[in-house]
Order: C-alpha cells, then sequence, then structure tokens
C-alpha cells in the first residue's frame, strides 16, 4: 500500500490536477440518492461546481426545490444544496458533458441467483463513455467484486478511442455513508481511494482530499474495491455469528443479550455485535455474495462467509417460528408488527426482514398490521409485495393485537406503553429490556 501519492506525469493530468487544486473542477455526480446526494453536498461544500444526475425526474424537481425524497433526512439540507450557486441537477446526461470529475454512485443489486447484478453501472459507464472527453477523471463508489473497474469499466470508456491513463483516468473508491449516523457523514469518514495507473491515484486522491477528512492511498483500484467487501463481510459474519450463538443458548436457557454484554467488559480483543430478525439495507445482504461469486469465477471457495449468509437469511423464519409458538393456532390470530425499514431511524425498507416475515406470517393465516413512523405505507420491493399502511400506536391497536413483534426499534416508539398494553411482546431488538410489562416478553 502507497504511503503517498506519486506525481502526476500525463499533460492531461497535469492539467486536470491543477483544476482539481485550484477548485475550478467540475464535478458530476451520477446517483442522487443515499451515496449521491451527500456526496454532492460535500463537494459543493469544498467549493467545487457540482452538477447532480439521476434518471428520476422526480429527484430532479425535488433537487430544484430544496425538498427531501430521502425519510431520514429533513428538507433543510435538500434546500442548502439547492441554495447553492454552484449546483445543478439534470436528468440528461449530455449536460455532464461539462464536468472534470464524474463519479458514479449508482446501485448494484443481486439478480434472481444471488449473482452480482452490475447493470446500473454498465448503463452509467456507457452513458459517461458518450460524453467522455481528453482530461476527466471517472470514479466508480458502488459497492462491487474485485476487478469491476477495470474489467467492467475501462474497456466500456476506451471504446470510443480515448486511451486510460493518457486521455482520461479512472479510479474506485467505494461509498461509506451510514444513513441516520448522527456522528458520521460522508466529509468526515475517511475515503480509500485505489486507481487504475498511478495519474488516477493522484488525482482521485487529490479531489477527495478536498472534500473528505481523509484521504487513504491504495496500490490499485481491486484492493480498493475488495476492501469495501471486506468491510461488510466481516459485519455480516460476526452478526451470523452472534444470532447462531442465540438459537444454541435460547436452548440452554441463557439469554444471548447478557452474555454480550458481559463479554463486551472486555477492554480488549472483542466487539459486539447483536443479534436480529435478518439483514437488511444495501450493502450486508449482499456485498458478501459478490464475494463469494468473484472467488468461484477465480477458482475459489468463500464457504465461510456463504454459511454466513445462510444463517442471516434463515432469521426472518426463525422469528415467524417463534411468534406462532407464541400464537398456539396462527390462522385469524392478530399481529402488530412495530418497524418495517431495515435499521433504526430511518425509512429505507432494501432488503428489510421485516417483508419476508410479514408474507410468512400472511400466508399462516395471520392478520397482520404494522407501525413505523418513517414508513407510512410499505413501499414496491423488487421480490415482495405488501398492501398495508401503518397504523396508529396506540392503545386500542396495541392491545387488540395477540402478538406485538418488534421488527424494528426506532428511537421515537413508545416502549413503555407496548409494556402496557401488549398482551405478548415478541422481541427480537432486545427494546424492552428494563421495560416494565403486563403482558409477556419473548425475546427471539
Amino acid at each position: 500500500m502507497p504511503t503517498h501519492t506519486p506525481m502526476a506525469t500525463s499533460s492531461s493530468a497535469i492539467s486536470l490536477l491543477k483544476a482539481i487544486e485550484t477548485t475550478s473542477a467540475a464535478v458530476g455526480v451520477v446517483g442522487m440518492g443515499y451515496v449521491g446526494f451527500p456526496l454532492a453536498c460535500a463537494v459543493d461544500r469544498a467549493g467545487y461546481q457540482t452538477c447532480g444526475f439521476d434518471v428520476d425526474p422526480i429527484k430532479i424537481e425535488r433537487l430544484f426545490a430544496g425538498k427531501t425524497y430521502l425519510g431520514h433526512m429533513t428538507d433543510e439540507p435538500f434546500a442548502a444544496l439547492a441554495g447553492s450557486d454552484r449546483f445543478s441537477a439534470t436528468s440528461n446526461v449530455s449536460d455532464l458533458s461539462v464536468c472534470d470529475v464524474i463519479i458514479l454512485c449508482v446501485p448494484t443489486p443481486l439478480g434472481e441467483e444471488n449473482e452480482p447484478d452490475l447493470s446500473y453501472v454498465i448503463q452509467s459507464t456507457k452513458s459517461v463513455a458518450s460524453i467522455l472527453r481528453p482530461g476527466m477523471l471517472i470514479v466508480l463508489e458502488s459497492t462491487t467484486w474485485p476487478g469491476t473497474t477495470r474489467e467492467v469499466m475501462l474497456p466500456i470508456l476506451e471504446g470510443g478511442g480515448l486511451v486510460c491513463g493518457e486521455d482520461f483516468f479512472l479510479a474506485y473508491s467505494p461509498e461509506r455513508v451510514n444513513p441516520a449516523d448522527a456522528k458520521f457523514e460522508t466529509a468526515s469518514i475517511p475515503k480509500v481511494v485505489g486507481g487504475i495507473g498511478d495519474d488516477a491515484l493522484r488525482l482521485a486522491s487529490e479531489f477527495y482530499g478536498r472534500v473528505v477528512c481523509d484521504v487513504v492511498p491504495v496500490a490499485s483500484a481491486e484492493i480498493a474495491e475488495a476492501s469495501k467487501i471486506v468491510e461488510n463481510i466481516y459485519r455480516c459474519v460476526n452478526i451470523a455469528l452472534v444470532n447462531e450463538l442465540k438459537l444454541a443458548f435460547d436452548k440452554m436457557g441463557i439469554d444471548v443479550w447478557d452474555v454480550i454484554k458481559a463479554s463486551a467488559t472486555k477492554p480488549f480483543g472483542f466487539q459486539p455485535f447483536w443479534p436480529g430478525p435478518g439483514l437488511g439495507g444495501h450493502c450486508i445482504p449482499i456485498d458478501p455474495f459478490y464475494l463469494s461469486w468473484r472467488a468461484r469465477q477465480c477458482g475459489a471457495e468463500a464457504r465461510f462467509i456463504e454459511l454466513a449468509g445462510e444463517i442471516n437469511t434463515s432469521m426472518p423464519s426463525i422469528v415467524v417460528e417463534r411468534t406462532c409458538d407464541e400464537l398456539g393456532t396462527a390462522a385469524g390470530k392478530s399481529v402488530l408488527v412495530i418497524g418495517v425499514s431495515y435499521k433504526p431511524n430511518v425509512s429505507d425498507i432494501r432488503e428489510t426482514p421485516a417483508a419476508p416475515i410479514i408474507e410468512m406470517l400472511q400466508e399462516r393465516g395471520c392478520d397482520v398490521s404494522y407501525h413505523d413512523p418513517h414508513c407510512p405505507e410499505f413501499p414496491a420491493m423488487k421480490r415482495h409485495t405488501i398492501d398495508l399502511q401503518s397504523v396508529p400506536l396506540d392503545e386500542a391497536n396495541v392491545s387488540a393485537a395477540d402478538v406485538v413483534l418488534i421488527v424494528t426499534d426506532h428511537a421515537v416508539i413508545d416502549w413503555s406503553m407496548l409494556g402496557n398494553y401488549a398482551k405478548v411482546v415478541v422481541d427480537t431488538r432486545n427494546a424492552m429490556d428494563g421495560i416494565a410489562a403486563t403482558g409477556r416478553i419473548v425475546k427471539a
């Protein structure tokens, strides 16, 4: 790993480096979602002309209006960006032709067989290729398998005759966004940067060094790509471990939450992870499969990673079984689900375990309702169709439910009220710990 970035050598790199250093470079951000929007805010604050691109015209309209479309954010950052004389927004890719730096922040989902789906990366790269000119730096931030930048993006960008490393420059720098995190936001999180060649590494490092708190240059784009995968696999595997421990300790009559709290008092060599109803979000449930797929392509195995994925994927069905144990006969019984977003205090439902849990309960004949202050309607999902709206969290709805099932522990939930009026609470998040209850509290 290099401890410093190399000097720029080509004339195109030297010219672009000067524009980056003087903040005269124009920057385009492709994809204005959970990653792209906060990045555009940070780039704007750094003093660069910034153009936000998205294929969704509703996002563009709301960007111009300074109105939020990200559930965990208020209008305030949107209004601040809209009010900047350095910012513009567009759905026309030709508007990006004036940009010197273009950053791709697009989804990288899974296909039907848990294989990587790079269609958004490929399409956005083709769009950039259509307006590519000498002196541009292109950076991918989307999480992907090691080799994507070099093997997928590079041939597309060079298809028009321009040469990477001489005419234009290509790098990878993984996003590290944590929505609703009050402590860390884009500009306060160090950026790993890997380039296709020394000039790309220098340019990308210099650019991000003016946007975020710290830059960590690495020897190749592949190392940068792998670093992001490892970050998320680390969490996936450790969550799978505590989920499996929970099941084992349940059989022994031991509370896994108390065990982890006790273990966490060790001041070294231990980091606490917590069990739950399954994984959600765009990263941890998806990214490990990108690496295991890539490993198979290279003739290797990733059995440990795949086992962790199997354990975490099985958790929703285990929660349903535990809930039905409390219901006795499930058909006709009512279940009130608390929280459907994939993590607390956001509206994001990507890969949320609440979706398969609700569907499995409905398949067993349960009358399911839910309360989530961040999700007034259950959004459409790729693999699930749930036609429900959030109900009020009041005495009537809580006391009427045969089981109250806690899936997401939002900070605004009145846990004491649940303790006062719920007949049975099935708690997958230990949210009721220390809360007085008149009914049964079951940890699942």
